[in-house]
């Protein structure tokens, strides 16, 4: 996807291949250092990814240490936050289609979270808005079931 002139950001302060980077962890043992493009945090029962800037190339590995220690235990529920990202290409599609495969697998799910007009129309154009329809905003967290109705006290 070609960004239009006004989503361009300005160039990340650092150059990605110089910035030291996180160590993945086991499955939810600990979250992820951020990084300048994508950070990890526990919202009720999911995993959110909050990813921000130009994600091409050159930034797609700070996004998937993320996604691959989100998805790694059994029935993960990822949200990936794209609403701060500036610029997006095939290397971002390629992780979010590996990531979906993964959760899918472990019988989890991921979705994506997106407001941008530009990212429907690169999912439409890659043929991906099937699979990853985005969500205008994160969804609440679920309740825990309460089970069976409990009978009243005598």
């Amino acid at each position: 996807m070609q960004p239009e002139p006004p989503d361009r950001a300005a160039d990340p302060p650092e150059d990605p291949a110089a910035m030291p980077r996180p160590v993945p962890r086991g499955p939810c043992a600990r979250p992820l250092p951020a990084n300048p493009y994508a950070q990890s945090r526990r919202a009720g029962p999911f995993t959110v990814i909050e990813v921000s800037g130009e994600i091409d190339m050159a930034t797609a590995d700070f996004v998937a240490e993320h996604l691959d220690a989100a998805t790694a235990p059994a029935r993960p529920d990822v949200l990936v936050d794209l609403r701060g990202v500036t610029f997006f290409d095939c290397s971002g599609l390629r992780l979010l289609c590996r990531a979906e495969t993964r959760a899918r697998e472990r019988g989890g799910q991921l979705r994506i979270v997106s407001d941008l007009p530009r990212m429907r129309r690169l999912l439409r154009a890659a043929g991906l808005l099937n699979r990853f329809p985005p969500l205008a905003e994160l969804p609440p967290p679920r309740r825990p079931e309460s089970g069976p109705p409990q009978p009243p006290p005598p």
